[in-house]
């Protein structure tokens, strides 16, 4: 495949080199960026067509949908000889609950107050069980039976601990404002809690990876529509899965150095510089059961604080 951008090209041949190639991800990604807001559903055609630039086959493309279809994320239309996929119920509650974190624009003032979540009186593997969602949710662990996050919404929350059945039997309790957001003790507390160095690395991973490729294609004067893209659905793949482990900790608790700041800013940058030309790509290669893939709705252009 002849790209104008050798980064690109660079950053899809690190994609196929992986193993575990997890093509599932990448379409659930694929799913959530770019076919959710416009209609939500899919020609399987359609979407072994998308995925060929990556070097993924249609075998491999069929494979991970049917897997992707009994683990419950999609659901399968059949019109005639065709199959056309979208994500179902549970799929697009749990697309919202990941993919919000992506696209926020900026995130609210801290107040200093905590939200403690304590899980004695479950038993031990539900415990296990509710503390690994919550960890997912953000939250970080200040005992084996005690977890805690400065920011939570909670009315998800508790939505969450209800979808785990574990509501009735957790305690929550919400801390007062503290006179020192982030003194001493809190902030070596909250470096035990969360492993931030360790998510740090990956930040610096990520600005190395697709730094290069910013200032490629900002050079151009109109980005070529496939690599814009391609690149896209790149950055937000690789975006996502830093943000699933990312508790998005106010700034008070944060180093000065903190590299996710420099990551978010890039993303952003990036996003809105391809996002009209890779629109434009899945318009000319994409359709659905209707026909043509219905143009966005105007939440998608609320993405990353506003597109335009």
């Amino acid at each position: 495949m002849d790209l104008q951008c050798e980064q690109l090209e660079r950053l899809i041949e690190r994609f196929q080199q992986r193993r575990p190639l997890r093509t599932g991800s990448l379409i659930i990604t694929l799913f959530g960026d770019a076919i959710v807001p416009r209609g939500g559903a899919v020609w399987l055609g359609s979407l072994i067509d998308l995925l060929e630039p990556m070097g993924i086959n249609q075998r491999l493309v069929r494979t991970s949908v049917f897997r992707l279809t009994r683990e419950g994320w999609l659901i399968a239309e059949k019109v005639g000889r065709r199959s056309y996929y979208g994500l179902t119920a549970a799929g697009r509650r749990r697309f919202e609950k990941a993919f919000k974190r992506v696209y926020s624009g900026v995130r609210p003032t801290w107040d200093g107050a905590w939200t403690l979540v304590i899980l004695n009186q479950l038993d031990p593997e539900a415990r296990r069980d509710v503390r690994q969602e919550l960890e997912w949710m953000g939250f970080g662990g200040l005992t084996p039976g005690m977890v805690a996050h400065p920011m939570v919404d909670r009315a998800e929350l508790n939505a969450t601990l209800q979808e785990q059945n574990a509501l009735e039997d957790t305690i929550i309790f919400e801390t007062r404002a503290q006179d020192s957001f982030a003194s001493r003790p809190l902030r070596l507390q909250v470096r035990d809690a969360w492993n931030l160095e360790q998510l740090s690395e990956g930040y610096r991973e990520f600005l190395d990876q697709f730094r290069p490729l910013w200032q490629e294609m900002s050079k151009l004067e109109t980005p070529p529509p496939m690599e814009c893209f391609l690149a896209r659905t790149l950055l937000i793949h690789e975006y996502r899965k830093l943000l699933l482990r990312d508790p998005l900790l106010p700034e008070e608790l944060l180093p000065s150095d903190w590299e996710g700041r420099a990551a978010r800013q890039l993303c952003r940058n990036l996003y809105r510089l391809t996002y009209r030309g890779a629109e434009a790509w899945m318009s000319e290669r994409t359709e659905t059961a209707e026909g043509p893939l219905p143009e966005p709705g105007d939440g998608f252009y609320l993405r990353f604080g506003g597109l335009d």
